[in-house]
Order: structure tokens, then C-alpha cells, then sequence
């Protein structure tokens, strides 16, 4: 995956307790695939909806600016952008 096509993660905090990243995802990025170590919450900060892809399948994630949701650890997918407009959230990981 080149530099072009992956989201944009900015690490706002890193302790002993918690790992808090912001997820920015103009059109066509993404993460690439990885399995979360930890526990996570995810904090949408716009709305828009984000392609999901999952040794299932793939599925879509309607994001609402504001409405937190969960995840936890051993989560293996890859995230993708495939609107129009950016979307983006934080991402706190607790260790």
C-alpha cells in the first residue's frame, strides 16, 4: 500500500494506560489490514460511513459524529474510505 492511499494516524497520547490516536481518512485510504492487541473505543468526529473488511467479509460502518462505540481486542480488519468526503475519528486503545 503506498503513502497515497493510507489514512492518516496521529498519536495524541501514549502512557502506561492508554494509547489515543487520530484516524483522518480523506476518500480512497485506508488502514491496511491489522488485528487490534487491545481493547478499544472509537470517538467519531464527523459523520460519513467507513467500508469495513473482515476475514468475513465486508460490511459498511455508518460513523455519527459524537456517538462512541467498542471493540475489542483481537479485532482483525482493514478500513477503507471509499466516499466522496473525508471522514475520521480518535481511537483510544486501553492497555
Amino acid at each position: 500500500m503506498s503513502d497515497e492511499t493510507t489514512a492518516i494516524a496521529t498519536v495524541q497520547l501514549d502512557n502506561e494506560k492508554v494509547r489515543v490516536t487520530e484516524w483522518r481518512f480523506p476518500p480512497g485510504t485506508q488502514t491496511g489490514t491489522h488485528t487490534h492487541e487491545m481493547d478499544y473505543v472509537v470517538v467519531p468526529t464527523t459523520t460519513g460511513t467507513l467500508q469495513v473488511h473482515t476475514p468475513e467479509g465486508v460490511s459498511d460502518n455508518v460513523l455519527t459524529a459524537g456517538q462512541s462505540y467498542t471493540r475489542s481486542a483481537g479485532t482483525t480488519h482493514n478500513v477503507v474510505n471509499t466516499s466522496d468526503t473525508e471522514c475520521a475519528f480518535v481511537e483510544i486503545e486501553l492497555k
